[in-house]
């Protein structure tokens, strides 16, 4: 599904169309972060909390020619009203990432070295923002 939906319910975010535009948008993401030397890990990873609590997941985990791991939140939208794709991941998306980043790393001995990134695409425009938010 296409990230930074406007709010509406989820007969319409879950349409055949918008997870096809959000497949896209997370291969694109993919190819850029791929161009620049990052090796892809896996793709959406997702975990769940319960019923009552929703869980997380991470578009892409990739990792740098260095070791990080690095969690990929990609946020799509038409243009940049309303604040753009980089302004619809709020604090409460942040702590699902950093949820599903935390039970993903669950399988390491030692977690290695990771960071979070936002890419966003607003039109045609992709823009790779390293470090977006911490896990704090």
């Amino acid at each position: 599904m296409v990230k930074g939906g406007s709010g509406a319910d989820d007969t319409t975010r879950n349409t055949p169309g918008r997870k096809a535009l959000g497949d896209a948008a997370e291969a694109r993401a993919l190819a850029a972060l791929q161009a620049r030397g990052l090796t892809l890990v896996e793709r959406n990873y997702r975990v769940a909390r319960g019923p009552a609590m929703p869980g997380g997941e991470i578009d892409l985990i990739v990792r740098e020619r260095d070791g990080t791991l690095v969690f990929v939140e990609v946020r799509a939208r038409a243009g940049s009203r309303f604040g753009g794709a980089a302004a619809s991941i709020g604090a409460a998306k942040q702590r699902r990432i950093v949820f599903a980043a935390r039970h993903y790393l669950l399988r390491f001995a030692t977690w290695p070295k990771c960071r979070f990134d936002v890419v966003t695409i607003d039109g045609d425009r992709l823009e790779w923002l390293p470090g977006a938010f911490e896990a704090g």
